[in-house]
């Protein structure tokens, strides 16, 4: 990746950490998505204007946000002929929140909330998200979606205005309306976190730590305002935590991906692994005592704890990893579960085995299905067609590293 200048790197990096505190404070001025979105892509430009002449400012997050305040009430005093338009400029000045925030005083908990809204299609809650809290540009969506840029912006214009419709308020539900907004917040974070974690996009760097991060932090709200929930919020922040800890071993220095199986363990981070560990054993012991039966992230993350207990890849109990995976298709039946299994079943009974489950499979679209498929062909021997998998993988891959990778195992085949 080009080095960029020290301006140039300052605003990437504040565009990358301050993007949804920035939307999700004038989200909570304003109460308008499109506006707070507006004011803060204006900020950002006048940012890219300024700060090459009068250089970075201490603290690029205020600037931001005071700057985005100050568009937003420019653009408003121009239309203030409306008078909903002058009450919404009223609001800019009002130190008192305009209406309540709910349990939480946490802007862009709110904002995940608000995104999330039942009124919108599951589709358009991921897509909202990941512009609004992860500060994705539209290439980055559309790609991660595989659809065209302006079928995106139709779909997220679409979106912004049915809340703007439908009057969602921007907060946190009540207890009460919680647990049915619940399932579709833990999706939207775990892709959030995911998009982080294997990062789209040719000019982005593989792996965005802030989005890891943030995901984290955001789950850890939403699991202290539910401390009695049946343990799939505890189990997805178990997840992510384990995930979170093979980080710093995922991509080497020449910047390719480094597979689960080839990482230096040492540089796992410990207090990661203990942590998410404890959690794990936390929902064991609950459904040892009678609670519920574990859902899809409760049993993904005793997967990821049954990896990360291993100290060699060559220690790690596969027969366990299997069973876990056979409850797990039996609470998510879908075709990538299935998918990984297989690859768990390849290390107890055999590439030929694990490619006969695999090819039964309806991934042909899915980059994750030719990896699979590739990997498991060179280990048979057989090259060209392992050589036909690793080009339409590549075909398919929108992460640089996985990218480079892939690139390097085809060519030891030629």
């Amino acid at each position: 990746m080009t080095r960029l200048e020290p301006v140039e790197e300052a605003i990437t990096r504040a565009h990358r950490e301050e993007w949804a505190r920035v939307v999700a404070t004038l989200t909570r001025r304003l109460g308008d998505l499109g506006a707070a979105e507006d004011a803060a892509a204006d900020a950002f430009a006048t940012a890219v204007e300024r700060w090459p002449r009068d250089g970075v400012p201490p603290n690029p997050g205020g600037w931001l946000t005071t700057t985005a305040t100050r568009k937003a009430i420019d653009r408003l005093r121009r239309e203030l002929r409306r008078d909903e338009k002058h009450q919404e400029a009223a609001l800019l000045h009002d130190d008192d929140p305009p209406q309540d925030r709910g349990a939480v005083e946490d802007d862009r908990l709110r904002l995940v909330f608000t995104c999330c809204h039942p009124a919108l299609s599951p589709e358009a809650r991921v897509a909202l998200t990941l512009r609004m809290v992860g500060g994705l540009t539209m290439p980055q969506i559309a790609r991660a979606f595989l659809v065209p840029e302006a079928t995106m912006g139709q779909r997220l214009t679409r979106a912004k205005a049915k809340i703007r419709a439908a009057h969602v308020p921007y907060r946190v539900p009540t207890a009460q309306d919680l647990p049915a907004r619940l399932d579709a917040v833990l999706t939207v974070l775990f892709l959030v976190f995911n998009e982080g974690y294997l990062a789209t996009g040719g000019d982005t760097e593989p792996v965005r730590a802030d989005l890891t991060a943030e995901a984290i932090r955001l789950t850890r709200l939403v699991r202290e305002l539910l401390p009695d929930d049946t343990g799939e919020v505890t189990g997805l922040l178990a997840l992510m935590l384990l995930t979170e800890a093979r980080r710093p071993a995922r991509v080497s220095s020449t910047g390719e991906l480094v597979t689960l199986g080839e990482q230096d363990r040492s540089r796992w981070d410990t207090e990661l692994v203990d942590e998410g560990h404890h959690l794990v054993r936390e929902r064991l012991a609950a459904v040892a005592a009678g609670g519920p039966p574990p859902g899809r992230y409760q049993l993904l993350a005793a997967i990821n704890a049954v990896h990360t207990a291993a100290r060699d890849a060559r220690d790690t109990d596969w027969s366990q990893v299997v069973t876990l995976y056979d409850r797990l298709l039996r609470v998510d039946p879908s075709p990538l579960v299935a998918l990984d299994r297989a690859i768990a079943v390849a290390e107890l009974d055999g590439p030929e085995v694990a490619l006969a489950l695999v090819d039964r499979l309806p991934l042909a679209g899915h980059h994750a299905f030719h990896v699979t498929r590739a990997e498991l062909l060179r280990r048979l021997g057989r090259r060209a067609e392992a050589l036909e998998a690793y080009d339409r993988a590549l075909a398919l891959t929108a992460n640089t590293a996985e990218t480079a990778y892939l690139t390097r195992r085809s060519s030891q085949l030629d």
